[in-house]
């Protein structure tokens, strides 16, 4: 598949913004009675402005993949029987959710954990809904694994709570630099390991057709000479990413180190000496491994068409 540069900021951004969403909620859950002090709540309501921010970026950043954006809200239409329209509603559901969190904390009005709680819920819904618009494309093989909506999750909460390692740093919340950390880094462990699971999956996958199943033609030898067009088309645009195997396999590899054992490696560091400077370093070279990760992710499938429309003379 061709990867898109607007899913990919989507995903990658949306999926930061609800792991540092969810960390922040479970640092208020774990402070006792319902009075926070002063210093907590400013930490919370810096995390959420983050986080809305980077939702809000996810949100601009989708725009560009459609072709008429005056029609966007059309793409909600079919939310009984499309998983991209439930994240659709999904999305906004919870930037609102965590509009109103924030502000609660920024006034220092109570029942910020009821709103906490119902943004979680919408979060958890927005992670199953992402991950569902591709595990749910049975023909796309590559995708329709358990392991596609697992991996969503687990590298969108690791980069998040690597970020909120950082909000938390900068805020001068030492108490939960190290629960961040070592969560961060747990995740992060865990994204490496259900990643290459999927990796090693895909890599044992045999088509299910051949250019003789396509045509009904059995000769064990067949030469495709051309595609029957001199110019490209939508086909040779969307379904195929244009790309050598050696740019593939070097994707792959940057996104195995960036993504996770030089963010690992970081976030140790920090804990050994806690500094802002590592723990920004830690999440900005995760951050552009995941979009390694994702524009891999993207094009690693292999749309069934592709068997005619790939191959040109």
């Amino acid at each position: 598949m061709h990867p898109a540069l607007s899913v990919i900021f989507l995903t990658t951004l949306i999926g930061a913004a609800q792991g540092l969403f969810l960390a922040l909620f479970a640092a208020e859950l774990s402070i006792p009675g319902t009075a926070i002090a002063a210093d907590s709540q400013r930490f919370l309501v810096n995390g959420s402005v983050v986080a809305l921010l980077l939702s809000a970026l996810g949100l601009i950043a989708s725009f560009f993949h459609l072709g008429h954006p005056e029609r966007a809200w059309r793409s909600a239409a079919m939310w009984r029987t499309s998983w991209l329209s439930r994240e659709v509603i999904a999305l906004p559901i919870f930037m609102f959710g965590l509009f109103l969190y924030g502000g609660l904390h920024a006034m220092g009005w109570g029942h910020t954990r009821w709103v906490g709680a119902l943004t979680a819920i919408s979060c958890i819904a927005l992670f199953v809904c992402t991950g569902m618009i591709y595990a749910s494309i049975r023909f796309l093989r590559e995708w329709a694994s358990p392991l596609t909506l697992v991996n969503y999750l687990l590298l969108g909460c690791a980069s998040g709570l690597a970020l909120a390692t950082l909000v938390a740093s900068v805020s001068g919340m030492d108490g939960l630099i190290r629960p961040f950390a070592l969560t961060a880094v747990a995740l992060t462990a865990g994204g490496a390991i259900t990643r290459i699971a999927s990796l090693v999956r895909n890599a044992h996958l045999k088509p299910k057709s051949t250019l003789q199943s396509a045509i009904g033609i059995k000769h064990p030898h067949i030469v495709q000479k051309a595609q029957g067009f001199m110019g490209g088309s939508f086909n040779t645009r969307e379904f195929f990413h244009g790309r050598t195997p050696q740019v593939l396999s070097a994707v792959k590899w940057s996104f195995l180190v960036l993504a996770f054992p030089v963010p690992i490696a970081l976030l140790a560091l920090g804990l050994g000496q806690p500094s802002t400077a590592v723990f920004f370093l830690a999440f900005v070279v995760q951050y552009l491994g995941l979009l390694a990760e994702r524009w891999f992710f993207f094009a690693q499938a292999n749309h069934p068409q592709n068997l005619y429309y790939q191959n040109i003379s």
